[in-house]
């Protein structure tokens, strides 16, 4: 592909043995499962296997599955970023996971220029790629999977959701969270909407109060502002948690900054935005707390 392009569907529903989560290997118990959160303890020299979809062959090792499972899980991911949380920075393991799906038309990449940096390296599932995580069912119950690259912009923040997952995974282990569903912006803005509109149809009183309380969101002067991320899961108790969370950036202008902190999501920015964030903030006396990424 020579453009910049996005799409994005739903996965069907899985069955409970091949259920994965982004960052995880499935069967582990919960000590293996917060390290494997950051690492895939894979072998070099583990052996493919064989896939077949749609009249292709597939030789795939599980952690490129699971490489694969995450990059479509966030839409786009820096090559960085995976080796670090994914491949406990083993490059040479990487680079030969990578290659072997770039090979079988299963990943793109795509270098994304920088203001004051090198290019950013970032890579995308392909359409056949996603098809096969579907169609293998390795994805967790109800997660959508993207293909394809947004705009170079809108690419590189998204990659950055990632580190921002990383967090909010240290918070839902304190809480033992599992069953771990992860929801980014356009999903949860694209539910909201058809709900709005279904609501306005039938003509409820106070459509968007009880709309954005159905979706666990809050009207903040007449908006439903939208995470950036949202984690769901189940505590250790079995009880349904979320967790909302926003990266801000150097163009976030204080009106909109000032909507996500009272919404109430945990507000995270790059460390170099994060102190100007914090004084404009300050200046207008909103009270929240600006986290580094």
């Amino acid at each position: 592909m020579s453009r910049w392009d996005s799409r994005e569907d739903t996965t069907r529903p899985l069955s409970d043995s091949t259920r994965r989560e982004p960052g995880r290997v499935g069967g582990a118990n919960d000590q293996e499962r917060e390290s494997e959160v950051r690492t895939l303890e894979v072998s070099r020299s583990e052996p493919r296997t064989r896939y077949q979809d749609r009249g292709r062959t597939y030789m795939l090792r599980a952690s490129e599955i699971q490489t694969m499972t995450d990059i479509g899980t966030f839409r786009a991911l820096a090559a960085k970023d995976v080796e670090a949380f994914l491949y406990g920075g083993d490059t040479t393991r990487m680079e030969a996971d990578l290659g072997n799906l770039r090979r079988q038309r299963l990943i793109l990449e795509r270098d994304v220029p920088q203001r004051e940096n090198a290019p950013r390296r970032l890579v995308a599932l392909t359409k056949e790629g996603r098809h096969l995580l579907v169609a293998r069912k390795t994805v967790q119950k109800g997660q959508v999977l993207y293909h394809g690259f947004t705009k170079p912009r809108e690419a590189d923040h998204d990659a950055d959701i990632y580190k921002l997952y990383q967090r909010g995974l240290e918070k839902v282990g304190r809480h033992g969270g599992k069953n771990i569903r992860v929801i980014l912006d356009s999903e949860l803005k694209r539910i909201l909407y058809r709900d709005l509109a279904r609501a306005g149809e039938q003509g409820q009183g106070e459509t968007k109060s009880a709309v954005a309380e159905h979706h666990g969101l809050r009207v903040v002067r007449d908006t439903i502002p939208v995470p950036d991320l949202r984690i769901e899961y189940e505590t250790a108790d079995g009880e349904p948690a979320r967790l909302d969370m926003e990266l801000a950036t150097e163009h976030y202008r204080f009106r909109n900054i000032a909507r996500k902190a009272l919404a109430g999501f945990s507000i995270y920015a790059r460390s170099q935005d994060a102190q100007n964030l914090r004084r404009v903030l300050d200046q207008r006396e909103i009270t929240a707390e600006i986290l580094n990424l």
